[in-house]
């Protein structure tokens, strides 16, 4: 784990304080003058684009000015993408929103991020020649419109000058997001579920999914092609089976529209904003991203890491987690992107910000607040390296008596053996993911079982009591310890079948108090792999039943203060579902096994 010894802290009130030139021409009225172009593909297709401009005295202002550039597959007539157009615009910049290939008012087929990199380009090669632009393209958007940004970028546009890719640009869609090292991402099929249920217009298939519910299908996995609901959408039904069923690291997955890994070299050098939260989905992916292009890159490229859930910016809480009023930057989606474009776009000089800018979780009193969460606080801090330039990266270790210390067991002998049964996985409460429906939520949460759980139980005890969770925790701590990095779980493991999941998860343990008389356990980040990859993620192999193998999990990097008097803990399993999909340890191939079989496995902690 990366343990901070000693950091310089800052809080911030404000992330980055603009000076302003003087303008007189603030501010425009706002014109849209241009609905559902049909602006051609380098294959015809037409995608639907709707313009923005300010105006003066009721007329569009006649100077060449700097274009935004918004690509969405939500519809880009929504009131709040309007909104956000229409201050741009009231702000001096030509605003240009965009439906996706496939989506709403434009042409053409549909498949989640394929084909968005080309259409980006050709898009912002037509823009540039707008007679009221001056030939600068500026993106902004947030998880697919962030998404599409990187796509973009990869093909270098001449005109493209900045992006702001908020809670999106996957570094490489196997490690998260679609998979996670091996294992599927259920929020992909929840989140075609949810796109099928509001884009029909067949009051027929609408009434079907409210019958033949996620809930419902998830009891029921893996699907299967013509037998599930999304059949009556063959474009949906595709690309999720595809998704669920390619495993190996391959050209799939080297697809510039889902990976960022192999195009680092080629990606366009303009300034770049990279923003994610440690219960988001992107986590992992933006900071490797920064790390990536930073070191390769001329321009500006910052990194900007709050306590936030997908898409939360703008709160200051993550599920049942308060983390205090200054975790939230309230305009966020407005003033806060203005003053990067106006610097990037404009030449208006801003107050220097810094590279890194994460918020370190914790420091609260642990109380509850006047909505029922837990009050975790935390700080802003400023770097200009990302892992920070003190940070004393620390090993802890597994022991045989269920402790987690830094000394290394001298015990010759020990290991601990649980049964992990595919038909009652462990319940997955909170974490770092983009749910997109109510069968589990983002964020951090007590880890005990509840009415709101997928798969819970009556009495809901914590997930710490059921036998196929290993728990290792320290000592209540003696001062305050403060995590900040990435975190690897090293382990080794053996099965009785040939293949099975391993999952580690970092938790803060909040000691009772009068607020939560049964503790608090904190989620704070967590990781899985599917072991048929435990050496390589392009080629498939099989364990051998009994035999030990070296593993490592990687949980995304996060930042976190672990007070005095808490505990640091680690929970080793095989399963965290409905976030991931549930190996069925036969070895059968991924997405389409018909067996599911109990597997012994287990974790060696001896010298």
């Amino acid at each position: 784990m990366g343990i901070v010894r000693s950091a310089v802290t800052v809080i911030l009130v404000a992330l980055f304080a603009p000076v302003l030139n003087a303008q007189d021409e603030f501010p425009f009225g706002v014109q849209k003058t241009v609905s559902n172009l049909m602006l051609p593909m380098r294959d015809g297709i037409g995608i639907a684009t709707d313009i923005y401009r300010p105006t003066r005295f009721g007329a569009p202002v006649e100077d060449r000015l700097p274009i935004l550039l918004q690509r969405t597959p939500y519809d880009k007539s929504s009131q709040r993408i309007v909104d956000a157009a229409e201050y741009f615009a009231s702000n001096g910049y030509v605003v240009v929103l965009q439906d996706h290939r496939g989506r709403y008012a434009s042409e053409g087929k549909f498949t989640k991020y394929l084909g968005e990199g080309q259409d980006g380009f050709d898009s912002i090669a037509h823009l540039a020649q707008l007679p009221y632009g001056n030939g600068s393209v500026g993106m902004w958007g947030t998880s697919y419109a962030a998404h599409v940004q990187a796509n973009a970028a990869k093909l270098r546009p001449p005109a493209l000058s900045t992006i702001v890719v908020n809670m999106g640009g996957m570094s490489n869609g196997w490690d998260h997001k679609v998979r996670n090292h091996g294992a599927f991402e259920i929020q992909q099929l929840t989140w075609a579920f949810r796109q099928l249920s509001a884009e029909t217009d067949d009051p027929i298939v609408r009434k079907m999914l409210d019958i033949d519910s996620i809930h419902h299908w998830l009891t029921a996995m893996p699907i299967r092609k013509g037998l599930n609901p999304l059949s009556v959408s063959p474009n949906f039904e595709d690309y999720i089976l595809e998704m669920m069923t390619h495993g190996d690291y391959d050209e799939y997955w080297k697809h510039l529209d889902i990976n960022w890994v192999e195009y680092y070299d080629q990606t366009a050098d303009i300034p770049m904003l990279l923003v994610s939260g440690w219960y988001d989905s992107y986590a992992g992916g933006t900071v490797h991203n920064y790390n990536e292009l930073s070191r390769r890159l001329e321009s500006d490229v910052h990194l900007l890491m709050g306590p936030w859930t997908h898409g939360g910016n703008t709160r200051s809480y993550a599920g049942h987690v308060e983390f205090g009023r200054d975790a939230a930057i309230p305009d966020f989606y407005d003033h806060f992107h203005l003053r990067w474009f106006d610097h990037y776009l404009k030449d208006i000089t801003a107050e220097r910000f810094a590279k890194v800018m994460v918020f370190v979780m914790g420091t609260g009193n642990g109380e509850k607040d006047e909505n029922d969460r837990l009050y975790h606080g935390g700080y802003w801090l400023e770097s200009a390296t990302w892992p920070l330039a003190e940070t004393d990266f620390t090993p802890y270790y597994l022991h045989p008596d269920s402790s987690l210390r830094r000394e290394v067991p001298k015990v010759a002998a020990s290991s601990t053996t649980y049964t992990f049964d595919p038909d009652n996985p462990v319940q997955t409460i909170g974490g770092s993911f983009s749910s997109t429906s109510p069968v589990f939520e983002p964020g951090a949460y007590d880890q005990r079982e509840a009415d709101a759980v997928f798969g819970a139980t009556l009495p809901y005890l914590p997930l710490k009591s059921r036998d196929d969770v290993l728990v290792f925790q320290t000592a209540p701590l003696e001062t305050d310890v403060t995590v900040i990095g990435p975190i690897k779980v090293r382990l080794f493991v053996a099965s009785t079948a040939v293949d099975t999941d391993f999952t580690a998860k970092l938790v803060d343990v909040y000691p009772p108090t009068a607020d939560f008389p049964t503790g608090f356990d904190m989620n704070i980040t967590d990781g899985i792999l599917r072991a048929r990859y435990r050496d390589r993620p392009d080629r498939q192999e099989m364990m051998s039943p009994g035999e030990i193998y070296e593993i490592e999990i990687t949980p995304f990097p996060t930042a976190n203060v672990f007070k005095k008097g808490h505990r640091i803990r680690i929970d080793v399993s095989s399963s965290n579902f409905p976030r991931f999909d549930v190996n069925s340890n036969t070895g059968e191939p991924l997405g389409k096994n018909r067996r599911r079989i109990k597997a012994d496995n287990t974790v060696y902690h001896d010298a």
